[in-house]
């Protein structure tokens, strides 16, 4: 997901994706953890990095509200 593309969304939904991919990561981390291999570890640098993004996108809304 392209920052533009959340930017498009609202703080909610923004904060309920926020919530699931980081559910997500701990539950691949997990995985990793246990089996020592994942199909794909590439997925967990991409997790970390979309809600770095989403995160920055809520951030930059938080703060456009606060100075309108």
């Amino acid at each position: 997901m392209e920052a533009d593309q959340i930017r498009d969304l609202s703080v909610e939904e923004i904060q309920t994706r926020i919530e699931e991919e980081e559910e997500e990561l701990e539950e691949l981390q997990f995985q990793h953890a246990i089996r020592g291999r994942l199909e794909n570890p590439i997925i967990l640098r991409t997790k970390r990095r979309l809600i770095a993004r989403l995160k920055t996108v809520l951030n930059e809304k938080a703060m456009a509200d606060e100075e309108a």
